[in-house]
């Protein structure tokens, strides 16, 4: 099993996340987002299954600064936007395989794993 993990290194979520495989000895393959943005496919398929509103953190500070509150864009410009701006993504995104979420999903993880 391997588990690939998109945040930033000083979100306590992401670093929940890694923490909380690397307990369990579970490889993982984190993926700074302010080193290298998760591409367009990847953030599709995020979309795809939650809808490209759901990966928008509009609680964080970049979302503030960017002046997002009350734009309306289709899901394609959001990826986009997600695409060039990762702060305002809601981290950590986990993938294995075909399984993915947003956030710190332990319970859904744990069940990954089948403990």
């Amino acid at each position: 099993m391997e588990v690939q993990i998109f945040g930033v290194k000083k979100s306590a979520e992401t670093r929940k996340a890694l923490r909380f495989f690397a307990e369990r000895r579970i490889k993982t393959h984190f993926v700074d987002l302010l080193e290298r943005a998760a591409s367009l496919g990847e953030l599709r398929r995020f979309a795809q299954k939650f809808g490209a509103a759901q990966l928008v953190d509009k609680e964080s500070k970049r979302f503030e600064e960017l002046g997002l509150r009350y734009t309306q864009l289709s899901d394609e410009r959001w990826l986009q936007k997600l695409a060039d701006e990762p702060l305002i993504l809601k981290m950590p995104l986990v993938r294995q395989g075909n399984l993915l979420t947003i956030g710190a999903g332990e319970s859904q993880w744990r069940e990954w794993i089948g403990k």
